[in-house]
């Protein structure tokens, strides 16, 4: 998953960063964006170039021609998403990182036990997030502790990549060496697209902008690049029509949650009836599943302990999947275009409506 987690500001020569961070993180955020922020620039001060690897292949690698494939595809990536999408022109993605585990960092999120209001926290520059996180993930868990003591459902997850908006080169990870190509450029889009626009106060229409353009960003650049009769595309055919079940099967979980919470019963009533509706719905995920999807990928959730701090992560993310599918498709699925048309829009206003504009009025 790309779930963008945590935004940190500060300058721009990563040893004058330390200094701007110190200053913003005692104004505005206290200690905690001071130790995020610390962590990071840690990160930071050991990424070399990406043309490194070129060279000298990371520990445990011995497979220089694996390394070479790895950064022809970034740099291929990125002039896609720059050159031919019309994707922001930065320095990000061009630096790397060697890390010992297969994620970057831990995102709290939090919501009601009997409703779907998910809890926010707010920062300097990009506002209201309803995500918070952490580079160590026993500070995450402390966190959610916390939340849970204020009576939440909280759901603790890792994440593979995050956007710095800009105030910083956003690196690479050793991590994703092993992604196949449609998760990397993907990811790739999906952060550029931060990167390009973000609205502040507007962390949904964000996450389901860059989700969207991510996905679609991705398919055109499997098919130009390998094309309709490839491995890489069947394979992400496969990938994105189980993704589609499974938001489908939760998106349909969330519905009949949400029915119950906006009823008359009382509130222990609905915990109550929560809990069964959640059971059954993964007891049928299981016996489904065989009819249902092409991999192994999704079986782990019936096993999971579901909660609306999990639901709240599908509302957030692929809510208005169906209006910018329409509104792409009815713009004539133009992908270059419907991102300068994203390119016009401000924070002032309903975004949705700013964008259907742009395309329609400005652009035909």
């Amino acid at each position: 998953m790309k779930f963008s987690s945590f935004f940190v500001y500060s300058g721009i020569p990563v040893l004058a960063a330390v200094v701007v961070l110190l200053g913003v993180s005692v104004l505005f955020s206290g200690c905690y964006t001071l130790k995020q922020g610390v962590a990071m620039l840690g990160y930071l001060n050991r990424a070399v170039p990406l043309e490194s690897l070129l060279d000298l292949p990371p520990e445990g690698s011995e497979d220089p021609e694996a390394n070479r494939i790895f950064v022809e595809r970034i740099r291929d990536i990125r002039r896609f998403a720059q050159d031919e999408l019309g994707l922001r022109q930065t320095a990000n993605y061009t630096r790397y990182v060697e890390i010992n585990q297969d994620y970057l960092a831990a995102v709290v999120s939090a919501s009601a036990k009997d409703s779907f209001f998910r809890h926010e926290w707010w920062f300097p520059v990009v506002g209201k997030v309803p995500y918070k996180g952490f580079f160590n993930p026993d500070d995450a868990r402390k966190e959610g502790e916390k939340l849970k003591k204020q009576d939440l459902d909280v759901w603790i997850r890792g994440v593979d990549a995050f956007s710095t908006l800009g105030w910083f080169k956003d690196p690479l990870y050793s991590y994703m060496r092993r992604y196949p190509v449609n998760r990397l450029a993907d990811l790739l889009i999906h952060e550029t697209l931060h990167a390009t626009v973000y609205l502040k106060g507007q962390a949904q229409f964000n996450e389901e902008l860059a989700e969207f353009v991510g996905r679609e960003g991705s398919r055109l650049y499997i098919e130009r690049t390998f094309g309709l009769d490839s491995e890489e595309y069947r394979a992400m055919i496969d990938s994105e029509a189980d993704n589609v079940v499974f938001i489908s099967f939760i998106q349909d979980l969330i519905s009949e949650l949400d029915v119950l919470y906006r009823s008359n019963a009382g509130r222990d009533e609905k915990l109550q009836k929560k809990e069964g509706i959640i059971k059954a719905a993964q007891k049928r995920f299981d016996e489904e599943y065989e009819t249902l999807f092409r991999s192994d990928n999704y079986r782990g959730f019936s096993k999971l302990p579901v909660n609306n701090a999990y639901l709240e992560l599908y509302r957030l993310y692929y809510a208005g999947g169906d209006y910018l599918e329409d509104l792409y498709n009815r713009s004539g699925r133009n992908l270059p275009q419907f991102i300068a048309a994203v390119k016009t829009l401000t924070p002032r206003g309903d975004p949705k409506a700013q964008l259907e504009a742009a395309l329609f009025h400005k652009f035909f």
